[in-house]
């Protein structure tokens, strides 16, 4: 990764995306997230988090890490290096999909783009992206494949929300209409190139353009436009939490890290043992699906409060005095109106409407209900 970006003043304690000086100029309120200097909001955390559900948000994500893998065996090298049947995604797709350790513990959840036979991109978790390079490098080894590191090639922007593809149609004679969710097409958005993907991590409709750094002010202000007459307000990172608490997505860090494997996480579904060829993990993983099967380990559950205390990450999940898990992840709900909190708890106590739970908030054991997740989903 290179210290300075002629973009930016950028040193190499903290990073700065190309919309460092838009962000300073709209007033947000900035955090440092993973070493990069990131909006948290631009004003009401819960007016961008409303305006996401009904509207439109406008997302800088250039934190995210993309790393390309092009090749004759850049199929065959991420069906090893990953858990997933990448070989099986079409041109023009998206893959969901996670990276393990050798003993299935989850390095990073990532999502893989097929853009043409031998080219793939794959897209980290800013927190992890430095770890994803390294162990696809080393995974590499034997491979007729090369993995770039392509964090400085890209910036990424966002619009999320129902009123999402009438505001890029606007801007792109791109086919939007023919372009599914997860799936990503070249295009021009705004007179600039950009790979236009249908991904978020809202729960809502939206899109994802990786474009050029030097593009992205001129994007962003196109959007901008383009969204002024149906409520489109630029959104931080807060009410991207929020967002995706409410649609039960995982967060690495939180529900996910290199102590549990995908089947701890009830994510069992992205390891496709079917695949061609050994998988780094694989025997590890195996086990872990046994394991899942026959005696289930703690289960990702949610959790919604019935008074007003709000649940943090960390914080203990209680029944009949007994701790029974803990919490994961807990906000404020814009949409339901009150806290929840996604948690790992026994799998006696994981079944929806079990009685008797509570939270361990400060010493007091307040009552939650157990819901199935996610707690929000969009009406289609």
């Amino acid at each position: 990764m290179s210290s300075t970006d002629p973009a930016s003043d950028q040193t190499a304690e903290q990073r700065h995306t190309a919309l460092d000086a838009v962000h300073r100029a709209l007033g947000a309120t900035m955090t440092d997230f993973a070493g990069w200097d990131m909006p948290l909001r631009y004003g009401s955390e819960r007016d961008e988090h409303h305006a996401v559900r009904t509207r439109a948000g406008l997302f800088d994500l250039s934190h995210m890490g993309e790393i390309t893998v092009t090749g004759p065996q850049a199929a065959a090298l991420l069906d090893f290096a990953l858990v997933g049947n990448i070989g099986a995604v079409r041109n023009g797709r998206a893959r969901y999909t996670m990276i393990c350790r050798p003993d299935g513990g989850i390095l990073d959840d990532l999502i893989v783009y097929r853009l043409a036979d031998t080219e793939f991109m794959v897209v980290a978790n800013a927190s992890n992206a430095q770890v994803v390079l390294d162990a696809l490098t080393e995974r590499a080894e034997g491979f007729d494949a090369e993995v770039r590191d392509d964090r400085d090639a890209y910036a990424l922007i966002a619009v999320q929300g129902p009123e999402s593809p009438g505001i890029l149609a606007a801007v792109t004679d791109a086919d939007l209409d023919g372009l599914k969710y997860y799936a990503g097409l070249p295009g021009t958005v705004a007179g600039v190139p950009a790979l236009i993907a249908r991904t978020g991590y809202t729960g809502e409709d939206g899109f994802e353009l990786f474009v050029r750094p030097e593009h992205a002010v001129e994007l962003w202000q196109a959007l901008t436009k383009a969204g002024e007459g149906v409520g489109l307000v630029p959104c931080g990172l807060s009410c991207r939490d929020t967002l995706r608490l409410e649609a039960g997505m995982p967060l690495y860090g939180h529900e996910l890290s290199t102590s549990l494997t995908p089947f701890d996480a009830g994510l069992g579904r992205v390891v496709k043992f079917d695949k061609d060829g050994d998988f780094v993990g694989r025997t590890a993983l195996e086990a872990a699906a046994e394991r899942a099967a026959s005696q289930p380990p703690r289960v990702l559950v949610g959790l919604v409060a019935e008074g007003r205390r709000v649940p943090r990450a960390g914080f203990a999940v209680v029944a009949g005095g007994e701790v029974i898990g803990e919490v994961t992840s807990g906000a404020p709900s814009p949409t339901l109106g009150k806290p929840i909190a996604m948690a790992y708890v026994d799998a006696a106590h994981a079944a929806p409407g079990t009685a008797g739970v509570g939270v361990d908030i400060r010493g007091s054991h307040e009552p939650y209900e157990v819901v199935a997740l996610p707690f929000y989903k969009r009406q289609k």
